[in-house]
């Protein structure tokens, strides 16, 4: 209790006029070697009941009003999930709930209709006990052989490295070719359906577009750019019956997965703000289009608030 109440001391200094945005995608029900940095029940609550204790748990929306307005409160920090996983639905809206903590979860349409991402389509590969051997000839790779959890979540990264940045199409054509060669099955959906998205929204959680096909824009035709924003964005709000407001980009580095054309686009369609996964905070004279993020991986509650607080003077 003492580092804490010291670290609150700290951080009232450091984020008067600071808004911390925090990134995650899921919330695991166990413990995932494959997805070491994803919370579980246990790690998520009590994240965010640090938040609840020592800090000012905002909306997007809100937060964006007062930091424009310049009255921001001191340690204001604002909750976001990526993609649309079900368990934001089913495992940490409860949670939030019981902390009062509000939460924007973006979301990628293409994946409410059955399909999984197709990350989580090559992780579910090595997850596979059964399978020993992986034909990863499709990014030149070859035959590999697997062994401990470690290995393969090394070896599963690099795959997901050399496919992140090719062209929708052809990352799909290549991920299908993966399970062909391999006798993939494909598991079940993580995803939310377009009626959960819903109940999730009836719930106070806002919901904010992602795309729909979660690729990388700054690679993309403009015409392509507007059509995957325009299309997440009408039809989340067709889905909801509410106006969708907020955005993330795709992966999120400035300049390696947006440019300036990206951030003009997501104006152009309406949104009154975006983030990315710049690490940082945000002031009154950061772009609304361009609002940092960040998110401390740390297994105990006063490791998680101290990086908190760096953050917050480091920014």
């Amino acid at each position: 209790m003492l580092a804490h109440f010291t670290l609150k001391l700290l951080s009232k200094l450091s984020g008067k006029n600071k808004l911390s945005i925090l990134i995650y995608h899921g919330v695991l029900a166990s413990f995932d070697p494959l997805r070491p940095n994803e919370p579980t029940i246990s790690s998520f609550s009590w994240q965010m009941e640090v938040l609840n204790k020592y800090f000012v748990p905002l909306s997007l929306p809100e937060a964006l009003r007062l930091l424009q307005a310049g009255t921001l409160p001191t340690n204001a920090v604002c909750v976001t999930f990526d993609d649309g996983y079900k368990n934001n639905l089913e495992v940490a809206l409860p949670i939030l709930k019981q902390f009062a903590i509000p939460a924007t979860v973006f979301v990628a349409t293409a994946f409410s209709q059955g399909q999984n991402m197709w990350n989580d389509r090559v992780i579910q590969l090595f997850a596979d006990k059964s399978i020993t051997t992986l034909d990863l000839s499709i990014a030149d790779l070859g035959v590999c052989e697997l062994g401990d959890w470690p290995e393969r979540k090394q070896l599963a990264n690099t795959l997901l490295k050399k496919l992140k940045y090719l062209p929708i199409e052809e990352r799909l054509e290549k991920i299908a070719r993966l399970y062909r060669a391999n006798g993939g099955v494909e598991a079940p959906s993580l995803m939310m359906t377009p009626d959960e998205v819903k109940q999730l929204s009836d719930a106070g959680v806002e919901i904010g577009a992602h795309t729909v096909n979660h690729p990388i824009l700054k690679i993309l035709p403009v015409a392509q750019q507007k059509q995957e924003i325009q299309q997440s964005k009408s039809l989340l709000e067709q889905w909801t019956g509410k106006p969708v407001t907020s955005f993330a980009y795709p992966n999120g580095q400035v300049g390696v997965d947006l440019d300036e054309q990206t951030v003009e686009i997501v104006k152009e369609q309406g949104f009154d703000c975006a983030v990315v996964t710049d690490w940082g905070t945000s002031t009154h004279a950061t772009s609304p289009l361009m609002l940092k993020r960040f998110t401390p991986w740390d297994n105990t509650p006063n490791k998680f608030h101290m990086r908190l607080v760096k953050n917050q003077l480091m920014a």
